[in-house]
């Protein structure tokens, strides 16, 4: 069970009361699953009806397991689903307590009063940095307080960066949920500050530099990044992009800024423009990779972005090419990659030569050696020891290929600080007594499930006796095999016109694997490195003379980029002929996992049973606040973080004051002036200046006044008085305007707008159609990718076909996402084909067209009209437009029938009637027009065959709808003469 600190319960006593509704701003990583679950305890009652919003399958499973520790057990949180039914559900709601439930069931539920909406105590809303306008959540509060204006609603919330959309983002959310108090928490509240800063845990930082090769590639990504940035603000002058900068490129959520800016117009930016946010994308990726592969991996990934970027998938050249692939830093980046992994020397061609050097050039290399052991004040002894033993050449190596297999500087530093935790260990044992706190279980904390994967490998490989940077030679050399094979595939599939496979994964799934010599990589490719860096300064410090004939010495950058492909496939294609040479399949023998056979008369004990905690090093990957349940069940007193991570600092703080006779060690990883540097600082000053920003909007911020519905209950009332009768004086309407919804479409957030317009929205299941408006109108709702798939599988010419059957009135509705483009495809894509020509364009060797979908969906659309000529297509910018479009065609119309709307269309049970004019059904479902569908349908309306074919042309269409109508009456009369 979680202790509560002081500033816990200080929360607590302030938002405790059920007579209040507030909105709780809490940092990450201070426990806000705590203060829900403690809250949630208070009113666990079989009196109450309170329901947790929002919250994720992940979320509900581990509220539920700390409710059960903290002793609510009968009945504890009960979780609904789509699998729950209607009456399991009501039986829930009638018994009171503690239920997590989903939007949409809640929304549907209320609409059809399957709950008791004035009944329920209050309702919990977590994530409220997600309430918009148009959610889910701005819905169900205000069907809540429609019928319920005493019951609390108290809504979480600890990603304040997220609440940043709109003028004043914190009043649009307290408006939606209707709530006038706030509580907001940072990290240096003064109260927060108090209770962690009594005892604070033994942090050492430890700031690792990277590798030359590293910083190297680091420094070339960093300025491809500047590089495309600024082309993307000069291609795209109209926008204000001055807010995109470096520092919040490390982070995800940039791509879906720049992204977000660019929506807009998206349908008028150019491919270049496209092809720049991608490569935005690119290079983000890039970086973290570089931080967190291996060489190998890294290196064929950089080899699989060459090859996607000169050629498509089936083989043709790409038009639009990555500009910064043709830049000098990008040049770099492959180079310096490439050495990381592995040097090609130039193997000699022809006949043997008869003086063999092998002695002399091993004493150059030896000489070289002793002068930068000299030079660097190192001892070459040891290694003098080891170049005598050093080990024979692999055969699965092809010729003129030596490895260097660098390693991360973080993977021999965290061996270091294993080893310092256990000396340490064995210095404290004597001290601690069985009563003792906390255990000696080594927690490793990293980014991503595969950085974990990347750990365990290298520690269950590691050679301690190893020198440092080489503890894990053999598995880098296990990688090497598996990146050959590779290779020599990616030879195959380019032979056979298929695009490139991503590396392998090793026997434990992983694509990376640790392990370098270091040693090897200063040894073999220091010179070359040397070479490269004067001869970039030559090229650099060379003027141009302005009418003087070009340089020949320096490619273009082009020309660099399209010999790296070169190159590239050539490697390829050596090694493939090597590997064809050799008789053990590489593949087998590298993912086959190392097996240890156990006989049954050895010790048991001795591989099975549970390991002494001291001997368990546990590698755990960031999660959300199950790491707080994590800390405190194996409570370690030592704790390394791979990775940087603000929160989980956080939650160490928070684990440390929980427990106060427990003394914590954390070791604090981080490379030095690196990208992951970058994004902490910039992760912590973001999320500082957000609270200071929300701070200040809630001392200056308007609150709303709440309206009552009731007022726009009257106005529906006087919208339906008929104008047509004395003036609307002899009779009154007092029907509500109402909408039938099907159940599915409470995804989207039409309903919500529906309701909030003054609509009454009933929820039922409906078989044709989407929304019924009037008993003659009859909506199928469409957004673009929906639409796409409809077309693609052929279900939205069966949508169609129904609609035109049973309503008068069909509508297609195709509605577009709100704050982008309104726009089926590029404005670009409209000039290539719009212009008149008298002779076919010639085909040119492109990428795929880019408007061949959409002019195939055009051409869709206008067979779709063809086809059902009764169906009128709607386009809508925006669910807001769509709204406004529903009450104008609702305009003195009828309103609808929920009863009849569910059984149009609707099958009925097959096996009623069996028996009964079976051979009369089944000529009815030959004719044309005639289906299981509609078939019963027909049985009702005519009596028998003979009466369906005495009727007039009219008369089918009255029954079958107008095209399968006439189709089904000519075939009856004109079959065999057509």
């Amino acid at each position: 069970m979680s202790v509560l600190l002081p500033f816990h319960n200080s929360v607590l006593e302030k938002i405790h009361d059920p007579a209040t509704s507030e909105l709780v701003l809490l940092a990450r990583g201070l426990g806000l699953r705590r203060i829900v679950c403690k809250l949630l305890q208070i009113y666990d009652t079989p009196n109450n009806l309170v329901l947790l919003v929002n919250a994720t399958q992940e979320e509900e499973t581990a509220i539920g397991e700390e409710l059960g520790i903290m002793g609510c057990r009968k009945p504890g949180l009960r979780i609904l689903g789509f699998e729950t039914n209607r009456k399991d559900r009501q039986d829930l709601y009638k018994k009171g307590g503690l239920v997590s439930i989903t939007s949409q069931i809640f929304t549907v539920d209320m609409l059809t009063s399957d709950i008791p909406t004035h009944l329920i105590t209050g309702i919990l809303i977590l994530h409220a940095e997600r309430v918009t306008p148009t959610s889910a959540e701005a819905f169900i509060v205000r069907l809540y307080r429609e019928k319920n204006k005493n019951g609390f609603l108290k809504a979480f919330s600890d990603q304040p960066e997220h609440i940043t959309s709109g003028l004043s983002p914190l009043r649009t959310i307290m408006k939606e949920l209707q709530l006038r108090t706030v509580h907001i928490y940072p990290r240096f509240h003064a109260e927060i500050k108090e209770s962690l800063d009594r005892k604070t845990p033994d942090i050492v930082e430890l700031h690792q530099n990277m590798t030359e090769a590293m910083s190297e590639i680091h420094h070339g990504i960093v300025q491809c990044m500047t590089t495309t940035l600024a082309e993307l603000k000069r291609a795209n002058t109209q926008l204000d992009l001055d807010d995109l900068s470096i520092d919040n490129a490390y982070f995800r959520s940039f791509d879906m800024i720049v992204r977000r800016m660019l929506d807009p117009v998206w349908h008028k930016v150019g491919p270049r423009t496209k092809q720049l946010v991608g490569d935005l994308a690119t290079l983000r990726r890039l970086l973290t990779y570089l931080l967190t592969y291996d060489a190998l991996a890294f290196h064929a990934y950089l080899e699989t972005l060459i090859a996607a970027n000169t050629a498509t998938d089936s083989g043709v050249q790409r038009q639009h090419q990555s500009p910064w692939m043709l830049t000098d830093a990008a040049h770099t980046i492959f180079t310096y990659a490439k050495r990381r992994c592995y040097v090609m020397n130039p193997v000699p061609r022809g006949p043997p030569q008869v003086i063999d050097l092998a002695e002399e050039e091993e004493n150059a290399w030896e000489a070289l050696d002793d002068m930068e052991a000299e030079a660097s004040g190192r001892a070459r002894s040891s290694d003098k020891g080891k170049e005598r033993a050093k080990p024979p050449r692999k055969k699965w190596l092809p010729e003129g290929m030596e490895p260097v297999l660098e390693e991360l500087p973080k993977w021999y530093l965290l061996a270091d600080i294993l080893q310092e935790i256990e000396e340490e260990t064995i210095r404290l044992d004597p001290l601690l007594s069985s009563h003792s706190p906390g255990s000696n279980t080594v927690l490793v904390m990293a980014s991503s499930l595969q950085t974990c994967t990347i750990i365990k490998d290298f520690l269950s490989t590691l050679k301690a006796d190893a020198p440092r940077g080489s503890q894990g030679r053999r598995m880098m050399e296990d990688k090497l095999r598996l990146y050959l094979w590779w290779k020599g595939k990616l030879s195959e599939r380019r032979a056979d016109g298929k695009g490139p496979i991503a590396l392998p994964q090793g026997k434990d799934k992983s694509a990376t694997a640790p392990g370098a010599s270091r040693q090897a990589n200063d040894d073999v490719s220091e010179a070359l490195k040397r070479k490269d860096r004067e001869r970039q300064d030559r090229a650099m410090n060379r003027r141009r003379v302005r009418g003087g004939a070009p340089v020949a010495a320096a490619p273009s950058t082009r020309d660099r980029t399209e010999s790296g492909e070169v190159e590239i496939k050539k490697e390829a294609d050596e090694i493939a002929d090597f590997l064809s040479t050799q008789g053990v399949d590489v593949i087998t023998e590298a993912l086959a996992p190392d097996m240890q056979l156990f006989m049954m008369d050895d010790d048991f004990d001795a591989h099975y049973g549970l390991l002494a905690p001291e001997q368990t090093v546990l590698v755990r990957a960031y999660a959300d606040d199950t790491d707080d349940q994590v800390l405190q069940e194996v409570k370690p007193r030592f704790i390394i973080m791979y990775e940087p991570n603000l929160e989980f600092i956080r939650r160490i703080e928070v684990y440390r004051n929980s427990n106060p006779g427990l003394g914590v060690r954390v070791y604090f990883m981080m490379y030095k002036m690196s990208c992951e540097e970058g994004k902490y600082l910039t992760g912590l000053r973001r999320e500082k200046e957000s609270f200071e920003r929300l701070i200040r909007e809630r001392g200056s911020m308007l609150m709303p006044i709440f309206e009552d519905r009731a007022s726009a209950a009257g106005e529906a009332i006087i919208k339906t008085i008929s104008s047509r009768i004395a003036g609307g004086r002899k009779e009154v309407s007092t029907e509500p305007a109402r909408v039938i919804v099907d159940m599915r479409e409470f995804r989207s957030s039409l309903p919500s707008l529906l309701h909030a317009s003054g609509l009454l929205v009933l929820p039922v299941t409906l078989t044709v159609g989407d929304y019924i408006l009037t008993p003659d109108i009859c909506v199928e709702r469409k957004s673009i990718p929906d639409l796409i798939s409809s077309f693609s599988s052929g279900r939205l010419y069966t949508q169609c076909e129904l609609m035109s059957a049973h309503y008068k009135q069909p509508i297609l509705l195709i509605e577009f996402e709100e704050h982008k483009s309104f726009s089926l495809e590029a404005v670009a894509d409209v000039k290539s084909y719009a212009k008149s020509n008298k002779f076919p364009p010639k085909k040119k060797p492109t990428d795929a067209p880019p408007s061949s979908a959409l002019q195939s969906l055009q051409a869709k659309l206008v067979l779709l009209t063809l086809t059902f000529p009764r169906v009128r297509i709607l386009w809508a910018s925006s669910p807001y437009a769509t709204a406004e479009v529903f009450t104008d065609l609702k305009t003195n119309s009828p309103e609808p029938d929920p009863s009849r709307a569910v059984l149009v269309g609707a099958e009925e049970d097959p096996d009623a009637g069996a028996g009964v004019n079976a051979a009369a059904e089944e000529l009815l479902r030959s004719l044309p027009g005639v289906g299981a569908k509609n078939v019963k349908h027909v049985m009702g309306r005519v009596g028998s065959v003979r009466e369906l074919c005495e009727l007039g042309l009219k008369e089918v269409q009255d029954i079958l709808g107008v095209e399968p109508g006439k189709a089904c009456w000519e075939f009856i009369h004109q079959g065999e003469k057509r």
